[in-house]
């Protein structure tokens, strides 16, 4: 039998977050991170909480209240979201909740180009697709949907993608990364043939794996790869690639966890 004080047991609780959850729900837990603009707190609790037309309506104010459509994406949609990813990434909120955020902040932000005539600039260009032979594509429907969320431009190539057809869009569309999901085990290695033949190209860029079928192992034994456990990881190492570089080897560093 464990000898446990009670100073033990409430070490363990702090520890493991469960006192935290007694004490906030994840409302509350957004709550606290919320832009105190009187504006602004309304698009951002509306992306929170995945409703649509709340975020159109808190939109309309804005512009009402004299603000600029192509600022509100940055100044508030993008703010709403990133509530919403620190609340995933720290446990406290699940992908359900993500997607339907971003499907808020996608509406809004279509909204926001409608009552303009600028053109909000990406963060850069991700070609997106599922493995040649692969028909399971939600993942890569989640990681594509993060990725527009976060700002980035986004070919969508869809599920069950030859392999050639990936290396003629990434050579028409020069993305800055390459993401590839697969469920089964029997395509994976469609991701190795896309590595060789970028590389024969003189194509070196990131190239992004995940999926129910992939691990790390699988993934660091070609060049370009690097592996992403979470749908969520894609906008982390595309922000990575943006922020310093697109070194393969670092990126490794900093994603490969085990």
């Amino acid at each position: 039998m464990l000898d446990l004080t009670l100073e033990d047991i409430d070490g363990i609780l702090v520890r493991y977050n469960v006192a935290l959850e007694k004490e906030m729900t994840p409302d509350e837990a957004a709550e606290e991170l919320y832009p105190k603009d009187e504006l602004i707190y309304p698009i951002a609790k509306a992306i929170y909480e995945g409703e649509e037309d709340d975020v159109v309506d808190a939109l309309k104010a804005a512009i009402d209240a004299g603000k600029k459509p192509i600022d509100l994406i940055n100044d508030s949609l993008m703010v709403g979201m990133g509530v919403v990813s620190q609340l995933y990434d720290e446990g406290i909120i699940f992908l359900p909740n993500v997607m339907m955020s971003a499907d808020a902040m996608l509406n809004g932000i279509e909204f926001c180009k409608s009552q303009t005539t600028e053109v909000p600039e990406p963060k850069g260009k991700v070609v997106c697709h599922v493995a040649e032979g692969d028909v399971h594509d939600i993942g890569k429907n989640i990681v594509a949907a993060l990725l527009r969320a976060a700002g980035y431009e986004v070919t969508d190539l869809g599920r069950d993608v030859p392999v050639d057809e990936v290396i003629a869009t990434v050579e028409k569309e020069k993305p800055m990364m390459l993401t590839g999901t697969a469920l089964m085990t029997t395509t994976m290695y469609a991701f190795k043939e896309i590595n060789d033949k970028l590389l024969e190209k003189g194509i070196k860029m990131p190239f992004a794996c995940g999926g129910g079928a992939v691990n790390q192992d699988f993934v660091a034994q070609y060049d370009l790869g690097v592996y992403g456990e979470e749908a969520s990881d894609a906008v982390k190492i595309a922000d990575a690639i943006v922020e310093s570089g697109d070194d393969i080897e670092k990126l490794r560093e900093e994603f490969h966890k085990h």
